[in-house]
Order: C-alpha cells, then sequence, then structure tokens
C-alpha cells in the first residue's frame, strides 16, 4: 500500500492568506463604533459633515478625525458642491459588508417575529 501525501498548493494558501489580511484589515476599520454609525449614515446616501454630526451626535473634530481614516482606506469618497463637502460609500465591499449588518443587526431591532428566533431560542 502507497502512502501518498499530497503537497499543499502554495498559490491557493498565498491567496487564501491575502484575502485573510484584507479582510481582518476591513474589521479593524468597522470595529471603531464611530466609523461604523458613519458607514450606517453613509450607505442611506451621501452626508455632508454638519448632517452626520446632527444625526450621530458625535462632535466635528471626532467625526472629521473618523472621516480621514475612512477616506485613507478608501471606503468613502467626497465631493464638493459649494461649500460643503458631501461624503459617500466608495468600497464595493463595504457597501456589501454593511448592508449584511444591517440585516444581521438593525432590520427587525424593535420588532422581532416568532420567525427570527433561532434553533436555541435566542435571537
Amino acid at each position: 500500500m502507497t502512502d501518498q501525501y499530497t503537497q499543499p498548493d502554495f498559490s491557493v494558501m498565498v491567496e487564501k492568506k491575502a484575502s485573510a489580511a484584507k479582510a481582518c484589515s476591513m474589521l479593524k476599520i468597522l470595529a471603531n463604533e464611530d466609523r461604523l454609525l458613519i458607514l450606517c449614515q453613509l450607505i442611506q446616501g451621501k452626508k455632508n459633515v454638519g448632517e452626520l454630526e446632527q444625526t450621530l451626535g458625535i462632535r466635528q473634530p471626532t467625526l472629521s478625525q473618523q472621516l480621514t481614516v475612512l477616506r485613507d482606506e478608501k471606503l468613502v469618497s467626497t465631493e464638493r458642491q459649494g461649500k460643503y463637502i458631501y461624503y459617500s460609500l466608495a468600497s464595493p465591499e463595504a457597501v456589501q459588508i454593511m448592508n449584511t449588518l444591517f440585516s444581521v443587526y438593525c432590520q427587525n431591532e424593535h420588532h422581532h417575529s416568532p420567525d427570527d428566533v433561532t434553533h436555541n431560542g435566542r435571537q
């Protein structure tokens, strides 16, 4: 009986490692509550700093700092309209992740139906 050892496909391993690194990078960005709240607002459409500050209750210096991080990471883009700069989601991956997070955590936040209960009775 011949014991065959199959060599791992290193190109697949490298590709998976790169994908994991990319996912970890995105999750680190989303792990900040202020940034997550900003993205929750921007998925609804473009907004300027004043609108975000009023809606989220995040002070302007903190808001600007977090928007800079999101812009540097290419998750949001800016567009000047007159004296205002509007921010919008620029990353298709971020849109997809935010939609998933919304459906899991926000969609039925206050109105759970019996169908929303999992097999162990928890939501």
